[in-house]
């Protein structure tokens, strides 16, 4: 779709106009003529790419047009089912995935698309309530679903499902399938300073970190080729398919001002509270390793609704690895050592994570050649 910023004029600014209305961040409008994107119409985009944890841009491009467009649906404005070729999303679809979860039906992350999962999900409520199953979310199944529930409310059980798989897995890395995304490629160069891509370092980051990986016996899968530029739904639906263990999307930014420089780590996390644990728990342990290894700036862990993030089906996190833009982060991101610390810093994050605090060592402590000698210690004694 075309971009829509301010100074735009047309029936798609009007759209857009009226969703924000609908969702109260807009006044009605008041005054005949053409509807342009003004200033306040930037503001309210803005107000609404923040609430949802979009880029904060005030541009209305095809991931907050998506956005906008699922908030427009409260549970009951359609019916809701399963539709193969082009799956139905909203915030609608949200809801009805958190009521069934709430009602104990394994619906798997709400994320706001009706898939297979929230279809079965919706099934089994609607057998053990003697209703038609027939995975359509329509008048009858959801007068059920309201009346159920006020009495049975709260709790987030899929990430509690999460964190019990995590457990599960137990300490080894032999046998984690690992998806690893490094970000942009192909045509799409993503931040380019001074010659140097960011899709270019994203894919070195990428084939250091899987080497390691294999090297403790992960199966380490890269979602893109040297030269091509999946979308995100792409990249996402690999990992779905492969049953991926964790995604790890690898980045570097840029700013307009060579001030901005640091490494900050994002997990899966949307304004209405919803937040993967998991993910949130190894964006934490990203960023603690890297910065206590490299010195960068710490510019923390942030819960995202990122597309990439929304749509992974396990735990998923994306790796700012410093600013292009930075002359100190551009020297660093240059050095092929530097390269070799931060790999070296995933794989011992994704190791903290299965470790549960157990046999663990101080941040920024433990080494490649610790993590060989524990794997082949964890197998002998097998």
């Amino acid at each position: 779709m075309q971009l829509l910023h301010r100074g735009d004029v047309g029936p798609a600014v009007s759209e857009i106009r009226n969703v924000l209305v609908t969702l109260g961040l807009l006044p009605p409008n008041g005054h005949a003529g053409p509807i342009m994107y003004d200033a306040s119409v930037e503001h309210a985009v803005r107000a609404f790419q923040q609430q949802r944890g979009l880029i904060t841009d005030g541009v209305v491009g095809p991931a907050t047009y998506r956005a906008l467009t699922d908030a427009k649906w409260r549970l009951g404005d359609r019916s809701l089912a399963y539709f193969v070729s082009r799956p139905i999303s909203g915030d609608d679809v949200f809801a009805l995935q958190e009521r069934l979860l709430e009602l104990g039906y394994d619906a798997g992350r709400p994320d706001g698309i009706f898939g297979r999962q929230t279809e079965h999900a919706l099934r089994s409520f609607q057998r053990e309530y003697a209703l038609n199953s027939d995975g359509i979310c329509g008048p009858a199944t959801l007068r059920s679903l309201k009346q159920l529930a006020p009495q049975v409310r709260g709790g987030r059980p899929v990430y509690l499902r999460e964190q019990e798989k995590v457990r599960r897995a137990g300490p080894k890395l032999r046998g984690k399938r690992i998806v690893i995304d490094p970000g942009h490629g192909g045509s799409d160069r993503g931040a380019v300073v001074n010659g140097v891509a960011e899709a270019d370092l994203a894919w070195d980051f990428a084939r250091r970190l899987e080497g390691r990986m294999v090297a403790t016996g992960m199966e380490a899968l890269i979602a893109r080729g040297p030269n091509s530029c999946p979308p995100d739904a792409d990249r996402a639906a690999f990992a779905n398919e492969a049953g991926a263990d964790l995604f790890l999307s690898l980045h570097v930014d840029s700013n307009r001002s060579p001030q901005g420089q640091g490494v900050a780590t994002f997990h899966f996390g949307t304004g209405n509270g919803t937040t993967s644990n998991v993910g949130e728990a190894l964006a934490g342990f990203l960023q603690r390793e890297i910065v206590a290894r490299t010195g960068m700036l710490d510019c923390r862990t942030h819960p995202k609704g990122w597309e990439v993030l929304r749509w992974t089906k396990m735990p998923a996190v994306r790796v700012e690895a410093g600013y292009l833009s930075n002359p100190e982060d551009h020297a660093r991101l240059l050095d092929p050592g530097f390269r070799d610390i931060v790999a070296e810093a995933v794989l011992v994050a994704v190791k903290r994570l299965y470790l549960l605090g157990e046999d663990d060592q101080p941040t920024g402590t433990f080494t490649f050649d610790d993590l060989l000698r524990y794997e082949l210690a964890r197998a002998e004694g097998a």
